[in-house]
This record gives C-alpha cells, sequence and structure tokens, in this order.
C-alpha cells in the first residue's frame, strides 16, 4: 500500500505508480533527444517523427511494467531468464545476419534482438539467486551468479555484440556487488581478468575489435580509416567549447564529417553544439536519474527489490559512461549508444522497462518479508 504522506503529496500519479521526479527527469532527456537527432540527421524530420513514435512507445511500456508489483518479478525470474537463453540460441542457429553481424530473430511480421531482453532477466535471476543465499554472499554463491551472467553474456559475445555482452556481465555483478560480495572476491576476480587478457586478445577478439582497441592507443595511425570516427569525434567536441556553437550550428555533424552522429557518436554532436555548459548540464540530469534510482532501490523493502533496483540503475550508469568514454577515445569503440538521446528504438525501450520496474519499486509499497 501507499503510504498517506505519498498520497497526499501526488495522488493522481501515485494512482498509477509513476514517481514524478524520475519521470520529469526522463522526459528532459526525452524532449533533449528530438532536438538533437534533428540536427544530426541533417534536419530529417522522417528521423524525429521516428524517433518520437520510439519515445511514445517506450513510455507506454514503462507505464505497463509500472504497474506490476516487483515481487511477480521474483516469481518470473527464472523463465525468463531460460526463455532468453533459449532465444539466444535460436539466434546463433536460425538468426539473421545485419552488418556483419548475427544477433536477429525473424518472426515474419517483425525482427526481435534477444539480446536486449537478457539486459532484464539477468539481474532478475541473479537477484532471485541471491535472495536464496545468505547475506552476505560466499565465494561459492558468487561464483554461481558469475555462471549464470556469463552464460548469456557469451552467447552474445558469439554474435558478435561485444557491447550488449559488456553490459550484461555488468548487470549481474552490480547485483552480487549489491548482495554483499567481498572486496577480497572482486580483487581476485580483476586479478584473474588481468591474466586472461592475453589469451582473450589471441583467442576471444575478432579482427575489428583488435583494431578498436589499437585505435584508441593511436587513433593518428590511420586518420582517414579506423582513426576516423574518433578523430573527428573528438574535433567535436573540443570544437564546442564553453557555450558550444549553437543548436544546428555544428560544423562537424552538419558538414558530415562526423559518422553515425545521430546514434552512437550523438553525444559529439551535443559537445560541439552546446558546450561545455550543455555537457555538465546534461551530465547532471543523469547524475539526477542515477541518484533517484538508488535513492528508490535503498527504501525497498525486500531484498529482491533492492538488488533488481540497483542493478538496473548502475546498469544504466555503464550506458553513460560507456558511450561518453568511447566518443571521448577514453575507451574503445564498442556499440553502446548514449541513453534515451541516441537514435534507436530497442535499446530504449528496454531501458524504459528498467526504470518501469524502479518505478514499480518506488510506488507498490507493500509489507513484505524482506529476503
Amino acid at each position: 500500500m501507499l503510504t498517506n504522506e505519498e498520497r497526499h503529496r501526488n495522488p493522481w500519479l501515485a494512482s498509477i505508480h509513476i514517481d514524478g521526479p524520475l519521470l520529469l527527469a526522463l522526459v528532459a532527456l526525452c524532449v533533449t533527444s528530438l532536438f538533437v537527432v534533428y540536427s544530426a540527421s541533417g534536419q530529417e524530420m522522417d528521423y524525429v517523427w521516428a524517433q518520437a513514435t520510439r519515445i511514445g512507445v517506450s513510455f507506454f511500456v514503462l507505464l505497463l511494467v509500472a504497474q506490476v508489483n516487483p515481487q511477480h518479478y521474483r516469481t518470473w525470474a527464472v523463465f525468463l531468464y531460460l526463455l532468453g537463453v533459449l532465444l539466444l540460441v535460436a539466434v546463433l542457429i536460425l538468426g539473421v545476419t545485419g552488418k556483419g553481424a548475427q544477433r536477429w530473430l525473424d518472426l515474419g511480421i517483425t525482427r526481435i534482438q534477444p539480446s536486449e531482453m537478457l539486459k532484464l532477466a539477468v539481474p532478475f535471476m541473479v537477484a532471485w539467486y541471491c535472495c536464496r543465499c545468505p547475506s552476505p554472499v560466499r565465494v561459492w554463491h558468487v561464483a554461481i551468479g558469475i555462471a549464470m551472467t556469463l552464460l548469456p553474456a557469451g552467447l552474445i559475445f558469439l554474435q558478435p555484440d561485444l557491447g550488449t555482452a559488456i553490459l550484461v556481465v555488468s548487470s549481474g555483478v552490480f547485483v552480487l556487488f549489491l548482495a554483499g560480495m567481498s572486496w577480497r572476491v572482486m580483487g581476485a576476480g580483476l586479478f584473474i581478468l588481468a591474466c586472461s587478457l592475453p589469451l582473450m586478445w589471441i583467442f576471444g577478439l575478432h579482427d575489428y575489435q583488435r583494431r578498436r582497441v589499437l585505435t584508441l592507443l593511436n587513433p593518428e595511425r590511420d586518420p582517414l580509416g579506423a582513426g576516423y570516427h574518433i578523430i573527428q569525434s573528438k574535433i567535436a567536441i573540443g570544437s564546442g567549447g564553453i557555450e558550444g556553437k549553437g543548436w544546428l550550428q555544428g560544423t562537424q555533424s552538419q558538414l558530415e564529417f562526423l559518422p553515425e552522429r545521430h546514434t552512437d557518436f550523438i553525444f559529439s554532436v551535443f559537445s560541439e553544439e552546446f558546450g561545455l555548459m550543455g555537457v555538465i548540464t546534461l551530465l547532471a540530469v543523469y547524475g539526477f536519474v542515477i541518484a533517484r534510482g538508488l535513492l528508490i532501490s535503498v527504501r525497498a523493502q525486500s531484498m529482491f527489490s533492492r538488488l533488481l533496483g540497483g542493478s538496473i540503475t548502475l546498469t544504466f550508469f555503464i550506458y553513460v559512461l560507456v558511450n561518453i568514454g568511447m566518443v571521448s577515445g577514453l575507451l574503445p569503440v564498442v556499440g553502446v549508444p548514449l541513453p534515451l538521446i541516441s537514435y534507436g528504438g530497442t535499446s530504449m525501450v528496454t531501458m524504459m522497462a528498467g526504470f518501469g520496474i524502479l518505478m514499480a519499486i518506488a510506488t507498490h509499497r507493500r509489507l513484505v518479508m524482506s529476503y
């Protein structure tokens, strides 16, 4: 049940299980997306209408998901996880190939990308498992949780889709961290990861992925080839200065020097047109969303809700960190969009579903047993 204080503060939003402050921040990001997509696409209204449609669908999904009591997700966790893994196997066998990657299943009337489903199914499953373990989780519990995470992440990596695989791994690891994984175990895991990097470099990465890492270290080695994206992106970010060149006035984007400017590299367009002040404002909104999500998670009344909400929020943080890092030349390019700003629909719907879960956690105030 909702508390009397919450109902009095905003009875209409409370009745439909919507958290007002979080909703305002999400709306601000989506409105910003429409303006930046219009500029980055060369003032093509078709892109804007398509993005607006995706935003509308995403908010509808958010509203639907918010109506579900978070404890029901615990009941569905195993089913959703197993279904997601089976769909990933089906993608490797029957999937449709596009742009050199086999990531989609053709259902006739539409295509689906099952890897997006695992961004939520994995934290569901790991949180479900951790709730059945004594707190804090022990080493063997962490090992089982890591295995649950690496199975779908490995299948996604084989598509290949390194960016989504990183996000899936992050979502599972964050649950284990919030469940009480010790710093000693985390240190050991990082040590094992560091020792395995040479093997991953030789046997795990595709040639184009190795080129991306080498390009990160020295983009000028191939300025008209592999390094072109990063060089042009850094020029756009730096040329924005303090106040920016103004909306629709960015030369790198308007003169089409910047590739993928309405998708993965849209942050470069934003930085060029709105400058440092705009970037600080955007980061402040992102920071508010993350802080609000963590606050909702801390106030959750069951361990499952706390773990799930915290993982969703911190995975959103990874989205922001990886995208801004890669377009700034601090991380390799892995194809992670700028959340709620980049042009595209699938990842936006998944993120909004996650925020719907957060709003459900915030507004379904029931006296439940903490696990």
